[in-house]
């Protein structure tokens, strides 16, 4: 049955294939990717963001390796990694034969920087023996150079032809453990790529805006676009692509997910923009809360509220929330007022409320489980 939410366009039917023990595709819920910003060769900086990035909900990781130190320091990696490992490849062929040794759960190569195809035959060869998925990831900024001076510039046909190009080959190599990558740091070129290749293949697609720049510019891009992609059932895994630390790339990607009921990691957190009519300071509020339940794990939607005049109200399907007022608060579950509290009390009870309800929601998931 392949994941849709009822306002969504259906997901579209795709191939599924394993990285590691995490299904993509094939109506498997959407996966959420990010990729390490250590130096690979540290193994223990890498080792520590992995372990940082599963926390945070992250469950595949992709991993750089520009070298063959990189290559030889996989080994470890892998085997203290609590995530499926990527291996990134570009320009040395023989990099991902390493990696593939090393136990890396997946490549990815691009065809405008692994060079000839007799070079991407070994890679296939190599893949297809351990059974290991390929991600044929294309870019806009390193397209081949035969498409690139056929269309001038980095077009979504062009961006389709050279992903093609690569599928084809490795088709005819008995080779279908694929998944397709079609990204521009514009959104329109990426959304267009990815409709284009939808007509042509049933592999699964990994999304994502590339290049988008420090975090608020970035969040807001791959909003735009991958929300396109997602509303018309276009991805099966997500990576959202920041200049930014990897956990905020995991945070965002949760939080676009769950604005179209598709995933939910952390809270479901609703809050007024506040206006004239604010008498207490609202934003520390909203931040601490943020922060406290970032990676709750059991769905909870949390309001917070401005002021007296509509906030019960207007977030009355709220699971839990808070309106403030001169000097106070109150607390209120599904609209319905349950306790009032002292300016100074707002954080430390609202927090434990919060804490209360998560921990009663959690209890019920694991009774219904068992």
């Amino acid at each position: 049955m392949v994941e849709s939410s009822s306002h969504l366009l259906p997901r579209r039917q795709t191939k599924p294939i394993r990285i590691g023990r995490v299904t993509i595709g094939g109506g498997a819920p959407i996966v959420v990717q990010s990729m390490t910003k250590t130096d690979t060769r540290d193994v223990a900086a890498t080792i520590n963001q992995i372990n940082s990035l599963a926390k945070s909900g992250c469950e595949i990781v992709r991993v750089a390796i520009p070298d063959k130190e990189a290559a030889d320091a996989l080994k470890l990696i892998r085997q203290e990694s609590p995530l499926p490992i990527i291996a990134d490849i570009h320009f040395d062929y023989r990099l991902a034969l390493a990696a593939l040794d090393a136990g890396a759960d997946g490549l990815r190569i691009n065809p405008g920087t692994i060079g000839p195809k007799e070079k991407i035959k070994i890679i296939v060869q190599e893949a297809k023996q351990r059974e290991v998925p390929i991600r044929i990831g294309l870019n806009s900024g390193s397209l081949e150079k035969s498409v690139l001076s056929k269309y001038g510039r980095a077009t979504a046909e062009a961006l389709v032809e050279s992903a093609l190009n690569c599928i084809h080959f490795i088709e005819d190599l008995g080779f279908s453990l694929i998944k397709v990558s079609l990204k521009a740091s514009d959104v329109i070129t990426t959304v267009e790529a990815y409709r284009l290749m939808a007509q042509k293949v049933n592999y699964p697609f990994h999304v994502g805006i590339t290049e988008t720049g420090p975090l608020l510019v970035g969040s807001v891009k791959s909003a735009v676009g991958c929300g396109i992609l997602l509303y018309e059932g276009l991805a099966d895994t997500i990576r959202i692509s920041l200049t930014a630390s990897p956990e905020e790339e995991v945070r965002v990607a949760y939080l676009i997910l769950s604005s179209l009921g598709l995933r939910r990691k952390g809270i479901n957190l609703i809050s007024c923009p506040t206006c004239g009519r604010l008498e207490v300071d609202l934003l520390p509020i909203v931040e601490q809360v943020e922060k406290e339940f970032s990676s709750l794990d059991v769905p909870i939607t949390v309001a917070l509220m401005g002021c007296m005049v509509n906030g019960p109200g207007e977030a009355r399907e709220a699971d839990i929330g808070l309106a403030c007022g001169r000097a106070q608060a109150v607390i209120f579950k599904k609209g319905r007022i349950i306790r009032k509290i002292a300016e100074r009390e707002i954080i430390p009870v609202f927090l434990e409320e919060v804490r209360k309800m998560a921990e009663e929601k959690a209890s019920k998931k694991m009774s219904s489980i068992t």
